[in-house]
């Protein structure tokens, strides 16, 4: 029997999914939900979906087993909600959720239901940073860790000519933090678990909207970093450092490449140690294997799994930076 999945939002986000989902054997793409029925069919239309609806209580009452969450920030857990009391799975976008109360509120809903949550998260179900992970030995002691994603965003263009488009507006809990940060931010907690002190900046544009950012983290026996900015880009690759080398990762939303350097006496420089090339072959669209263990954890009933904790860290270390940074949503206000 398949995973009938029904989809929530029509952006290019969801078509991603979409493409992933149908080379999963396993699962079906059943139903889409949009405000506007054309804008419904038009995208039901490229990938054979069947059914689509425009009313929320009928798309949740309708056959679909799972749903794919992508609207903006400030309706995830509204929408998760209520989609977990009509006992479906959800497979949440990041970022999951606002803040830490409705991120809670929503694992404990998952947990009374039986059902799976589970953010869409690229990097915790790619191979390439678990291969990675797997060569720490190899770069001794860890006491730095950088993990930078800098991807300048089309829409930007848009707002410096003077519209603001969803992707730059603060009011539906949008923050360069929420889009892009959030990848740096949950692949270092989920490598070293929760820091015991938090420092952040942001560069902040007209409107009140985060830009970019950095988000220090403060561990025991090493400092960690995240690097992140809607309205620049970097060449730079995200490195795990180590007292005998380095781990250097292209891309951390999806790697394509990744290399340890060792270096060779105290004097050398990375440049000069031994390099190697971790073997790994790359996918076109990694948000295949986030289709996958989505599947998996529903067919193996696994509602406590491990990656709900990764989630819930991530938020409590997002919203410390965006207390500091004074970056304030209206979900925050509720009492």
């Amino acid at each position: 029997m398949s995973l009938k999945i029904g989809i929530i939002g029509t952006n290019y986000i969801s078509d991603n999914l979409c493409r992933a989902a149908i080379q999963v054997p396993g699962v079906e793409l059943y139903a889409v939900y949009s405000r506007k029925q054309e804008t419904g069919s038009v995208f039901a239309e490229k990938y054979g979906i069947t059914h689509v609806f425009t009313d929320y209580e009928e798309f949740l009452s309708s056959e679909i087993n799972a749903v794919y969450v992508a609207s903006p920030n400030v309706i995830h857990c509204q929408q998760t909600l209520e989609a977990l009391r009509h006992k479906k799975h959800v497979l949440c976008e990041k970022v999951m959720a606002v803040n830490e109360r409705e991120v809670q509120s929503m694992i404990d809903c998952a947990r009374e239901n039986g059902v799976i949550l589970l953010e869409a998260m690229r990097p915790d179900f790619d191979p390439a940073l678990a291969l990675a992970e797997e060569c720490l030995p190899e770069i001794g002691k860890l006491r730095r860790v950088t993990y930078e994603y800098c991807q300048y965003s089309g829409r930007y263009d848009t707002f410096r000519q003077g519209e603001i488009l969803n992707a730059f507006n603060p009011e539906l809990s949008n923050a360069a933090i929420m889009d892009i940060g959030v990848y740096c931010i949950h692949s270092l907690v989920r490598l070293l678990g929760m820091p015991k002190a938090v420092r952040a900046y942001s560069t902040k544009l007209h409107n009140g909207f985060e830009g970019s950012g950095i988000v220090l983290m403060e561990y025991e026996d090493l400092l960690a970093e995240a690097v992140y900015s809607k309205i620049s880009v970097s060449v730079n690759p995200s490195v795990i450092q180590g007292e005998e080398g380095s781990i250097l990762i292209d891309y951390i939303g999806s790697p394509m490449r990744m290399e340890v350097r060792r270096r060779r006496s105290c004097r050398d420089t990375l440049d000069g140690g031994e390099s190697r090339v971790i073997p790994y072959t790359p996918v076109e669209n990694n948000m295949v294997y986030e289709v996958q263990e989505f599947l998996r954890l529903i067919q193996e009933n696994e509602v406590n799994h491990r990656y709900l904790q990764y989630s819930l860290d991530t938020i409590r270390v997002i919203d410390e930076a965006r207390r500091q940074n004074e970056i304030v949503f209206s979900s925050d206000l509720v009492l």
